[in-house]
Parts: C-alpha cells; sequence; structure tokens
C-alpha cells in the first residue's frame, strides 16, 4: 500500500520535541525527510532528555530518539554563503519546510516566509513558535513548561493543597507536534487545488487553549473562574473520578443514566436505583457526598483489577491505574502495535495513534541518523561535485558524522 505522504519532501528545521515530533509524524506517513542541523553539536536534544547518560553523552539521547527516526541528517553552517545557499538548494527541492525557530532568527538567516516562498511559491511553510506571530511576544522563547504555565493549565491541575503543576509529560510539545501536521496536510491537499503553497502559523499558546477548549468556553459564558479539580473528573458527575480500591485505584466515568444502573448493578447496589437521593443526576449531584462515601466503601471491597473487567462487561467506562510500564505491556497496546521495534537497532519507538486503511502500524523507515550522518549524499543529490563536497567538509561548512 502506497504510504499518504508517499512523495512528499520535508526539510525538518527544527530542534528540541515540538518540531522534530511534526516532521517524524510526517515521515511515518511516508515523507522523505530531510533533518538540518547545525555544526557543532546539532539539535541541543541530542545531548539532553532522558535518563541514559551515555546516550546523552553520544549525541543520541533518548529524547531525541523518540522522533528521530526515518530522517536524513545534515550538519550546515547556514551562517556561511555556501552553507545557505546548500539551504535554499534544499528548499527548492521541498514541498514542506518545518521550522520552530524565532521570527527573528529566521529573518537574520535568510529564511522568513517571505524569503522562502521567493525560493520555492509552492512551499508550505510550517512555523511553530511559543505564542504565534504578530502581538508583543511573537519573539519570546517558550518551552513546554513555559506554555502550561503561560496558558492556565497548570492551574487546572493538582488540588488546592498541592497548587499548580504540569503535567507528567511534556504534551504541549506532542499536541503542538499532531496541531502543525494537521495543518501541513491541509495546505497539501489545498496546493493541490491551487498550485499555490503556504504559511502555517502554529501557536503554542494556542494549542494549550484548544486542549482546554470546553473550560475555555464554560469561563467564557459565565465568568466562573476554573478551579483545581485533581482526580475528579470533568464532567463534575459525582460517579465519575478516581477511587480508591482494597488494592489499587479505579477511575470511573459514570456520566449517563444507563451507566449509573449499570455501576449499582455490578457492584451489588441495587438499591441505589430506588433511593430517592440517587434517583436522577440532579438529585445524585445534590447528595453527592453520601454517593461518593458509599461508591467509595463498596469499591474498596475488592482489588482494582478484579472491579475493571467486571465494570467493562457491564458497559461502565472504567480503568485501573496504571503505570506506564503496565500500560504498555496491555494486550490491547501490544495488539496494535503502537510500539515500533527497528529491525537494525532493536530501538522501540512510539508511532502514530491512527491507521489508514487497516495498515498494521505506520512505521518509520530508517534508524534515527547520527549528527550529520547524510551530508555528503545530500549534497550529492543536490548537485554539487565530490571536489566540493570535499571543500566544505574540509571548511567546515558541513560535516560528516563519523561511522560507528
Amino acid at each position: 500500500m502506497t504510504a499518504a505522504l508517499s512523495g512528499i519532501r520535508v526539510v525538518d528545521f527544527t530542534h528540541v520535541l515540538a518540531g522534530p515530533a511534526c516532521a517524524y509524524f510526517l515521515g511515518l506517513l511516508g515523507a522523505e525527510v530531510i533533518k538540518v542541523e547545525s555544526v557543532g553539536k546539532g539539535d541541543a536534544m541530542r545531548h539532553r532528555g532522558g535518563s541514559d547518560a551515555e546516550k546523552s553523552r553520544a549525541g543520541m539521547s533518548t529524547a531525541y530518539l523518540t522522533q528521530a527516526a526515518g530522517k536524513k541528517s545534515i550538519a550546515l553552517d547556514l551562517t556561511s554563503r555556501e552553507g545557505a545557499e546548500v539551504m535554499r538548494r534544499l528548499l527548492g527541492w521541498a514541498d514542506v519546510l518545518v521550522e520552530n525557530h524565532r521570527p527573528e532568527t529566521l529573518q537574520s538567516l535568510g529564511l522568513s516566509e517571505t524569503q522562502t516562498r521567493a525560493i520555492n511559491p509552492r512551499l508550505i511553510h510550517c512555523a511553530l513558535t511559543g505564542y504565534g506571530r504578530g502581538g508583543p511576544q511573537e519573539n519570546a522563547p517558550a518551552y513546554d513548561v513555559n506554555i502550561q504555565a503561560a496558558s492556565g493549565l497548570m492551574t487546572l491541575t493538582g488540588t488546592a493543597a498541592t497548587g499548580p503543576m504540569r503535567t507528567g509529560a511534556p504534551v504541549m510539545d506532542y499536541s503542538v507536534a499532531l496541531a502543525a501536521a494537521f495543518g501541513i496536510t491541509a495546505a497539501l491537499h489545498h496546493r493541490g487545488q491551487s498550485g499555490a503553497g503556504a504559511f502555517i502559523d502554529v501557536s503554542m499558546l494556542e494549542t494549550a487553549f484548544t486542549l482546554m477548549g470546553s473550560t475555555v468556553t464554560d469561563y467564557l459564558a459565565t465568568g466562573q473562574r476554573p478551579q483545581p479539580r485533581g482526580n475528579a473528573a470533568n464532567s463534575r458527575s459525582p460517579g465519575a473520578g478516581t477511587f480508591p480500591c482494597r488494592n489499587g485505584m479505579l477511575s470511573l466515568g459514570v456520566n449517563e443514566e444507563a451507566q449509573f444502573a449499570a455501576l449499582a448493578r455490578v457492584v451489588g447496589r441495587e438499591c441505589w436505583l430506588s433511593d430517592a437521593r440517587f434517583s436522577n443526576r440532579q438529585c445524585r449531584n445534590t447528595h453527592a457526598a453520601a454517593l461518593e462515601t458509599e461508591l467509595r466503601s463498596v469499591l474498596a471491597e475488592r482489588d482494582a483489577e478484579t472491579w475493571e473487567p467486571l465494570m467493562h462487561e457491564a458497559g461502565v467506562p472504567a480503568a485501573r491505574l496504571r503505570s506506564l510500564p503496565e500500560s504498555l505491556e496491555l494486550p490491547q497496546a501490544r495488539a496494535r502495535g503502537f510500539i515500533h521495534t527497528d529491525p537494525e537497532t532493536g530501538l522501540r519507538l512510539p508511532t502514530l495513534p491512527f491507521r489508514i486503511n487497516g495498515a498494521k502500524v505506520h512505521a518509520p523507515a530508517i534508524a534515527p541518523p547520527r549528527h550529520g550522518a547524510d551530508s555528503a549524499e545530500i549534497l550529492g543529490f543536490l548537485g554539487y561535485g565530490d571536489d566540493e563536497i570535499k571543500g566544505f567538509l574540509s571548511q567546515g561548512i558541513v560535516q560528516q558524522a563519523d561511522a560507528g
């Protein structure tokens, strides 16, 4: 089966997590991706992130490896006249440029959206920044944790006792990557109809607002400031939340009448259905504390591991609280093949959370590249001769990775 983005050529001029992840997702769908890195150390994420210090020292940290497969790497000095020309040739070859640099940085390199459009009018130029273009913060630097703080997301996480907390994983980076990939595929579709390229302006801040969409709407409609709810469900239903069991914890999503009836039956408390305090959602909301007390009491009679399959069989939305290692071993996760094992290196990598036309998995075609691993090869297909390539290497305009 031909991959959805087969034939699409992507220049990945990004660093850290969000930008590289966007280009990685495009590569998983068949795009040809060339990662442009600076000479010297290259993408800073090669050397930090993750718990394997040895891999980080070698420029292949686990944080880098997560979104590096399926790409070729060229290490290029863009501040040199020759390096800038190599980049222009790459952009003339490409369908898509993904970058996550501040506008002032791009302008200094001759790579603003106006300049890239002049190089290649059909180019889809996708820019990922902390706050989006325009406005007083367009050049402000930002990482995932900064956007969680700036957007209000941190104030919704945790409890009144803990105070604001960031999420345990860089969810902003990866959600921005998905948003950017969505924008790119839409722009490619439009180009297929119009023939024209596009500039895509992706804001991390606005992506955070999007992730909180219903909360944003509720605040704007009611003026009620949202409060941290801990493990309570966003639905505010008293039968929804995370509850302790004899061993472990169980997350329940009981929001509808049929779900509450099924819950009452599966825990052996059919009496709740005739109890005036719990007869409908309004009554349950009024007597939420009493319902929670009874629910906690009955759930404490068994382990979460026992309750979960009983809830599923009865049609009650429920999940046992698991660690990440436990979750990755779920039969469902293993059956779907979300984790791809690279046949060359044995590296195990996350892929995409969807499948097109029944594909078993959308997997990277090649292992993550070392810094500048493909510099000479890329220069060759751009039309540079052997002597020019040797000259570039000797002058430090490009850098080629050592074998190993």
